[in-house]
């Protein structure tokens, strides 16, 4: 007979590992969880304002983001370096040339999402491939020409290629040609015109030039206000930052200058985008697409044009930001030339700024 006490230690033994298995199982079920709620986000996005967006889309998910902030090419180097140990579910960089050279090296895994294919325009996404599209652009740049009014005729800077024109002579401000938002303004015009032609065009800009390449955007809408350009290109959300501006100082630039949206007897502005992808080795990616699918949404397209400046890619978003439509709101003609093609165009860009000496 099986004595009192070794009962009990059978029935004690027993009663723990029953503990112990349902114990295991809650934390488990506990443990993913807390797996599922959690999104790591490497981002080329600095603005302050995007802050609301990313607290929105937790509110809504239940999703928590860890985010790491460096400009795009700090966080393509990261990414390589980290490899296969890498945390990052999403990246979100804000250039289409550098979003095409993430993908080019592996950086990116494809997804297929219905909802994202149908709310953002082909052209302003990777090209499709069997098993998913690589990135998708969600808010948009148009790259515009900011003159002094006092001296130059808005005819003589109405399209890009005017800016090379010998009426332009000397005055040109622009930032280096080497920097992202030219090579992809750049990059669109050998799409557009040809090697031959643009090539032309990039020693034509640099004959025209009122300085050596320097400093940022707003810096060369500074340049105008203050006389040492006459002409300038510059993303359109610094001109908004100023427009909306209260200072004094901006107010007076604002006044000064005029802004024209080129090309539009033809191709058409050119837009750049900001865009996002999941990471090639996300830990997350159902949470890594549920944040893009989010980002397309009409409140996340409404922050990046009221918060940011920036014009929504989702048709029919509605935009309550004064200073964009006091620039032309989309009633403008935008460039409808491929992001994926602008990118792959770089290194024959960069390659004609040396010819030519553009720095």
């Amino acid at each position: 007979m099986i004595s009192l006490d070794l009962m009990r230690f059978v029935i004690l033994t027993r009663w723990s590992l029953a503990l112990f298995v349902v114990g295991s199982g809650l934390t488990a079920q506990v443990y993913a969880q807390t797996e599922e709620s959690v999104l790591n986000l490497y981002s080329a996005r600095h603005y302050s304002t995007d802050e609301a967006l990313y607290d929105d889309f937790t509110r809504a998910s239940g999703i928590r983001i860890n985010r790491v902030d460096a400009d795009d090419a700090g966080i393509l180097s990261r990414l390589k370096a980290e490899g296969q140990a890498s945390p990052a579910d999403v990246i979100l960089l804000v250039d289409a040339s550098r979003l095409w050279k993430g993908e080019a090296e592996g950086l990116f895994k494809p997804i297929k999402s219905p909802e994202l294919e149908k709310a953002i325009p082909e052209h302003l996404r990777a090209m499709s491939r069997p098993d998913g599209t690589a990135w998708f652009g969600f808010s948009s740049r148009a790259r515009v020409i900011v003159y002094d009014k006092s001296r130059v005729k808005a005819e003589e800077v109405d399209a890009y290629e005017k800016l090379a024109q010998p009426a332009n002579r000397g005055r040109l401000c622009v930032r280096s040609g080497s920097h992202p938002y030219n090579l992809s303004l750049f990059g669109a015009m050998l799409e557009h015109n040809g090697a031959t032609a643009t090539e032309a065009w990039l020693k034509g800009l640099v004959s025209n030039m009122a300085r050596d390449p320097k400093g940022g955007d707003t810096d060369q809408i500074r340049g105008v206000a203050s006389g040492e350009c006459g002409v300038a290109l510059a993303n359109s959300y610094y001109v908004a930052r100023l427009i909306r501006s209260n200072t004094a100082e901006d107010k007076a630039v604002v006044q000064r200058i005029g802004i024209i949206f080129p090309n539009q007897a033809g191709s058409g502005t050119y837009m750049n985008i900001a865009g996002g992808a999941v990471a090639q080795y996300a830990k997350h990616p159902g949470n890594a697409q549920k944040f893009l699918e989010y980002l397309a949404s009409p409140s996340a397209q409404t922050y990046f044009a009221n918060g940011n400046n920036e014009w929504p890619v989702v048709k029919n978003t509605v935009i309550d930001n004064p200073a964009l439509r006091s620039m032309g709101g989309l009633n403008f003609k935008a460039n409808k030339i491929s992001a994926s093609s602008i990118g792959m165009n770089q290194i024959k860009v960069q390659q004609m700024l040396d010819r030519v000496g553009f720095r």
